[in-house]
């Protein structure tokens, strides 16, 4: 029955997509070496897209997505919902949409696009995240506890941050903290004395987060018949809601579980009351809001606010989290121009992953997302440490390249895997982070007002100079220019823009391409002059 419904639901949501296909195709033409940004945050790597890319934005790819595309040119294209798209020499083509596209040559430049877009479509609200997100790092116990959080590990991780030289700053503790998805308490074998724990990292001068997500166990009977039966707190399995008895059994990576129906306004008090028992009663300071991914949203299950599709449920979903000043989101939708704290995908300890770092906080700016954090140095996908080996040149550059980003968050612990030359070059990559505090601040003041982004491709400051192809390099802000390296080796090539720049090492160089030398302790950061 479950799969006839599914099917049905499914043609009812597409069909109307595919009607705008073949004849009804819309093409966007694009001049000669004019240039593609936007969409999935996850498609960064990929960007500025090259003639054959195509996708559907209908799917979030486990990060975020604005209907958006951005051009080199001054042109952007909008809808207010999903639709595909494929570049083609010459052309953007539509090949399917559900809402009105909107498009606009709003200038001659990237730039132009940008701010065109932001103003109309999603503008800054002059909000801030609280500013222990960008004026010290980060700390998540994910990799070093991974499944295993517990509160003497806890401690232990936050006592080797302030005896290894770090500074104290937001640390958050992640999956298998509480007794059960839905079930948000202190699992009481793992936390024995959760408050006196918090009390402790408190006075350590930690804030502390906990890691959530929308989901709420089958197994947890009791919860789920206590807020399904006649309440419609979790999405249902049934055709209408006279029938509706059961949860719509979701699989996620941890399993099947029942989802929480943001579209249902009691469901949100149900949810945000457990949230605040936990900041009241704890002074838990806020909350890693972990999935709200489309795919958790199937079309057939039954939501109490009608035909509610996957992107709004995701939508609601941050909505929520905006509650919180303390929040951080991987999944989103259209939540751009907000004090939303993003964050990329899991990324593999690995260079190959390393190297996506920069396009992909360069598409997040783009595309609104602004307060944004590039994961974890090293890498945040656990199952990449479970050999137990780390490179630890590898973990070395990865610091270097979240130092300048808007956000930098550790969780591995590089004083336990690195010797003292790599654990040196780390905190020097702290220290480097410290000493810019100024500019980084006055950019996220900006971006606050106007919505421009802090980190941005060398295209959006230095239009029509033919560096819309650079992903290696970065602009924090118009006046630094950075260049961390991102594969194994001392040395590496440069492009500037044109004008004079001072380096990190004292020494100008005039526009074009060079060749420099980069220690393991050396992050490359050029001055514009």
């Amino acid at each position: 029955m479950r799969r006839t419904r599914h099917l049905l639901a499914l043609l009812a949501l597409v069909l109307p997509v595919f009607a705008g296909c073949g004849p009804k195709d819309l093409s966007i033409a694009l001049e000669d070496g004019e240039a593609v940004w936007g969409g999935h945050i996850k498609d960064g790597s990929l960007m500025p897209f090259a003639p054959g890319f195509e996708t559907s934005l209908e799917y979030n790819l486990s990060n975020q997505v604005n209907p958006l595309l951005l051009t080199s040119k001054g042109q952007y294209v909008w809808s207010d919902a999903p639709f595909s798209f494929r570049i083609e020499e010459n052309k953007i083509v539509i090949t399917s949409h559900i809402a009105e596209i909107q498009t606009e040559k709003a200038g001659a430049t990237l730039a132009e696009a940008f701010k065109a877009a932001s103003a109309k479509f999603f503008p800054a609200d002059g909000q801030l995240p609280p500013k222990e997100f960008f004026e010290m790092p980060q700390y998540n116990t994910w990799i070093e506890l991974m499944y295993d959080q517990n509160q003497e590990g806890v401690l232990n991780y936050a006592k080797g941050i302030l005896d290894n030289g770090l500074p104290p700053g937001i640390i958050m503790i992640d999956d298998t903290w509480q007794e059960d998805y839905g079930k948000w308490v202190f699992h009481p074998g793992r936390f024995p004395n959760p408050k006196a724990m918090c009390d402790q990292l408190h006075k350590m001068g930690f804030k502390l987060m906990l890691w959530i997500c929308p989901f709420v166990s089958m197994d947890q009977y009791q919860i789920c018949r206590e807020i399904m039966k006649g309440k419609g707190f979790l999405l249902a399995d049934a055709p209408t809601w006279e029938e509706a008895i059961e949860p719509y059994p979701v699989r996620w990576w941890n399993g099947t579980s029942a989802v929480l129906d943001f579209s249902n306004e009691a469901a949100v008090e149900w949810f945000d009351a457990q949230l605040k028992r936990l900041t009241d009663e704890f002074g838990v300071d806020g909350f890693k809001f972990d999935a709200g991914d489309f795919d958790y949203y199937p079309s057939d299950a039954l939501a109490k606010g009608g035909n509610v599709p996957a992107w709004e449920q995701c939508s609601l979903f941050v909505d929520h989290a905006t509650n919180y000043p303390y929040n951080e989101l991987r999944a989103g939708w259209r939540n751009a121009g907000r004090p939303v704290v993003n964050r990329l995908h899991d990324k593999d300890h690995s260079w190959t992953d390393l190297r996506k770092l920069i396009p992909e906080m360069m598409a997040e700016s783009l595309m609104g997302f602004s307060f944004c954090c590039p994961d974890m140095v090293g890498g945040g996908s656990f199952g990449t440490f479970l050999s137990g080996k780390t490179d630890k040149e590898l973990i070395v550059r990865s610091a270097q390249v979240h130092a300048l980003m808007p956000m930098m968050q550790f969780s591995l612990a590089p004083w336990r895997v690195l010797g003292k030359e790599e654990y040196a070059a780390v905190l020097k990559a702290v220290k480097i982070r410290q000493s810019m505090l100024p500019e980084i601040e006055a950019l996220f003041e900006r971006a606050a007002k106007t919505g421009e982004p802090i980190v941005a491709p060398l295209e959006y400051v230095f239009p029509g100079e033919g560096l819309a192809q650079i992903v290696d390099e970065f602009m924090l802000g118009e006046r630094y220019l950075v260049a961390p390296m991102q594969e194994s080796g001392t040395s590496r090539k440069v492009v500037l823009p044109a004008g004079s720049w001072k380096a990190d090492d004292g020494k100008v160089y005039e526009g074009g391409e060079h060749t420099i030398d980069v220690p393991l302790d050396r992050l490359p950061v050029f001055e514009r002059l």
